[in-house]
């Protein structure tokens, strides 16, 4: 039998101040709402403070020659609307029409939240360093009259007053709308996923399984897919606008639905599994301070022990198999 981890933190243990902190740091979300206040704050910084590497660049380079759009097909405010307020609301509803634990409430918010402040902050942080020209840039610069054209220039030659409009020239990679779409509404596509288990199968053969997927509901395929269409139309509607090139806004889409299902699989066991639809119970660290099937142990994963095995009860399941046998 495995050793119990409820002895794997002898501070969690432990009397006194320090101990009750960290029995209270273990038993709580308390890590995660840090690490959010962390990365919003820098975020928030990152915008009002840093300015982007500037790329040097040819006037001669028809790459960035395209005009600068004055009105976006998605402008950040719709880019907000479409990738958070929507989403958000729709996991609410769905949560309540559920009836769903103040647990799963809680996890579903927190873990939607997370995945688009550290997308954001990921992106703002590449943005900066990459200093890539956007598409219009030389309309942006409005390069000074007498500018060699069959040189590389700096951003010294362009006499653009507006700041914003300048400097948001060399930050092109990737792209910060489909970034945040696919965070948002990525994680929208996994939660709906979940809840309809379109993914979720039983003990059987590799080829059962993929039949099952194969002729899954195609309501609730389409459902699922739904918010990923919508992303990829935010995605889109930047290379129309000559924001990003196809280059942009795919690494933009990738790496938000890396960090979206990075932040879901955080609270939520993995779409294949039969309990795929309920939340972990608690924090990672609550077994270590509560112990096996404490209050804080997490509903059974398949993917995590097998058949009759779970994550946090498998030493009481085997206990009690080795006091039945003769």
């Amino acid at each position: 039998m495995a050793p119990s981890r409820a002895n794997s933190s002898p501070l969690s243990s432990s009397s006194g101040l320090l101990g009750s902190v960290a029995r209270f740091w273990n038993r709580t979300y308390a890590s995660d709402y840090i690490g959010f206040t962390f990365l919003l704050t820098g975020y928030i910084l990152l915008v009002i403070f840093i300015t982007p590497f500037h790329r040097m660049f040819s006037l001669n380079d028809l790459r960035i020659s395209f005009p600068h759009a004055e009105i976006e097909r998605v402008p950040l405010t719709h880019d907000f609307i479409y990738a958070l307020f929507l989403p958000l609301a729709i996991l609410i509803i769905a949560n309540l029409s559920l009836s769903a634990s103040s647990q799963k409430h809680h996890v579903t918010y927190l873990g939607f939240a997370i995945s688009l402040i550290l997308t954001s902050f990921l992106t703002e942080v590449i943005k900066n360093m990459v200093g890539r020209p956007r598409p219009d840039l030389l309309d942006r610069c409005q390069p000074a009259p007498g500018t060699p054209e069959n040189k590389l220039v700096t951003v010294d030659v362009c006499t653009q007053t507006d700041h914003h409009t300048l400097h948001d020239g060399w930050r092109s990679f990737p792209s910060g709308h489909s970034s945040f779409s696919f965070a948002g509404l990525g994680f929208l596509s996994l939660y709906l996923a979940g809840q309809t288990k379109i993914f979720s199968h039983g003990p059987g053969s590799l080829a059962e399984h993929t039949e099952k997927l194969v002729r899954g509901d195609l309501l609730k395929a389409l459902l699922c897919l739904g918010p990923l269409l919508g992303a990829t139309m935010i995605a889109i509607s930047r290379c129309q606008d000559y924001r990003h090139d196809v280059w942009d806004v795919c690494i933009g889409a990738l790496l938000g639905w890396t960090v979206t299902y990075w932040s879901y699989r955080r609270y939520w066991p993995r779409l294949s599994s039969g309990r795929c639809d309920e939340p972990y119970a608690g924090p990672p660290g609550a077994e270590a301070v509560d112990g096996p099937g404490g209050r804080y142990g997490r509903v059974r994963d398949e993917e995590e022990g097998g058949a009759g095995r779970s994550r946090n009860v498998g030493e009481t399941i085997e206990l009690g198999e080795f006091n039945r046998r003769p």
